[in-house]
């Protein structure tokens, strides 16, 4: 079983529920078709639910019906959400009229509906921009206790099993925040572990990179990186977090063992957190097309709730997948 049959097959056993504000979306229909029948969540689309049953009809989609279909414009609910908004954001000057407005889009609706428990997750971005899937998540879901950042993780699956665990590894962050603080980073590298542990179900090992290891190079640069693993492990002392080191310390175990001798990461990291957004991103693309890597992701991660965001590009596969992926995060947490 690849990896990502085993997250499907670790999401049927989960039994959470996931909510698609893009109900009416063709790849996203498709996409609920192939979830209903393989059972990987349960499902809840916002959408127009003419338009959604005109289109199941049209295509053919036989489980859609066991979807639960919500019309943000029109349901007997829009007060009770209206009320629950307006009391989240009144002190940063929200009205209670822009509030009603905002719960009838679907991207508010479908953040609320996981802040009332109605929801364990949220997919979207098929159709709308990652700010615009982001906002509303910040704003009524936020983040994690503790963790003041979000951050995007790739599981790269590599086609040589030699590196990480059998040939998968975690990359974060390559895909929200440019330029962390060390208490940032710090964040990144702990929540990266729970990422790991949920979704690749490895025992995460983690290196924190940098162009030193253990003091080989003197730079303000270099000092982010100790100060983060500093904090790091403090955050989470049972995690197993090492740093700073050079890349090829992280992953060649006679370089790691030279390098930084004793180190229970160094040579056989499985997570590698990057000390910017530029870096984590080169390295993984990099990784993606010369090696020939599978990249999955990105999964954001420190959210209170998982909600994660499509490529607009993306296919329906991908909209499967990152439900699953969403399923996983949702019962690790």
């Amino acid at each position: 079983m690849n990896l990502l049959e085993s997250i499907r097959a670790n999401a049927r056993l989960q039994g959470k529920t996931i909510v698609l504000p893009e109900g009416t979306e063709d790849r996203t229909l498709k996409a609920v078709e192939i979830i209903l029948t393989e059972g990987l969540a349960r499902i809840i689309l916002l959408g127009d639910p003419n338009e959604i049953t005109r289109k199941a009809n049209e295509f053919g989609l036989k489980k859609l019906s066991e979807a639960r279909i919500i019309d943000p414009k029109n349901n007997d609910r829009i007060d009770f959400f209206t009320d629950m908004l307006f009391e989240i954001r009144k002190s940063k000057g929200l009205t209670r009229e822009k509030a009603r407005e905002l719960v009838q889009d679907p991207l508010y609706l479908g953040t609320l509906l996981i802040k009332n428990g109605d929801a364990d997750g949220e997919v979207a971005g098929a159709i709308n921009a990652t700010g615009d899937v982001l906002r509303p998540a910040f704003q009524i879901v936020k983040t994690l206790p503790g963790v003041s950042v979000v951050s995007g993780a790739f599981i790269m699956i590599m086609k040589d099993k030699k590196w990480g665990d059998n040939g998968i590894m975690v990359f974060a962050d390559c895909a929200v925040h440019p330029n962390p603080t060390a208490e940032e980073l710090a964040q990144i590298a702990v929540v990266t572990a729970k990422t790991t542990k949920a979704i690749a179900k490895m025992e995460p090992r983690v290196a924190m990179l940098s162009f030193s290891t253990k003091g080989s190079a003197k730079h303000e640069m270099v000092d982010k990186v100790v100060m983060a693993t500093k904090l790091a492990k403090e955050m989470a002392p049972d995690l197993l977090i090492d740093g700073e080191m050079q890349a090829d310390a992280a992953i060649v175990e006679a370089i790691g063992q030279m390098k930084a001798p004793g180190s229970p990461v160094a040579g056989k990291a499985n997570v590698l957190v990057f000390p910017t957004l530029e870096v984590g991103n080169i390295a993984y693309k990099l990784v993606q097309r010369l090696a020939g890597a599978e990249a999955v992701g990105p999964v954001l991660q420190g959210m209170a709730a998982p909600i994660n965001d499509l490529s607009r590009g993306c296919s329906v596969d991908d909209i499967v997948n990152l439900v699953a992926i969403t399923a996983n995060q949702a019962a690790g947490q």
